[in-house]
């Protein structure tokens, strides 16, 4: 009996291609503080999930969805200016 087993070659997992480029990595870091605002936005309604969220998880979400917008208002405005187009 013979087994069928496939195999990757190491070389396509460390390939140049594959990384991401300083470009990429300065969107990436420019990013960040919408990510981050994201990121407390669904951890905020993951607490609710199991549960009737009370007055004070209303509150954290409302937050979280106001500093999301504040965010995402934000980078719209520094790439529109890095641009020069308007937001």
């Amino acid at each position: 009996m013979s087994h069928i087993v496939t195999v990757q070659e190491a070389v396509t997992a460390f390939a140049d291609f594959m990384e991401p480029t300083a470009a990429e990595l300065d969107a990436i870091e420019r990013e960040m503080p919408l990510i981050l605002a994201d990121v407390d936005l669904i951890d905020a309604q993951i607490i609710t999930l199991d549960r009737t969220p009370n007055e004070l998880d209303a509150r954290r979400i409302r937050r979280a969805r106001r500093r999301v917008l504040a965010e995402r208002r934000a980078l719209a405005n520094r790439t529109s200016g890095a641009t020069g187009g308007a937001a």
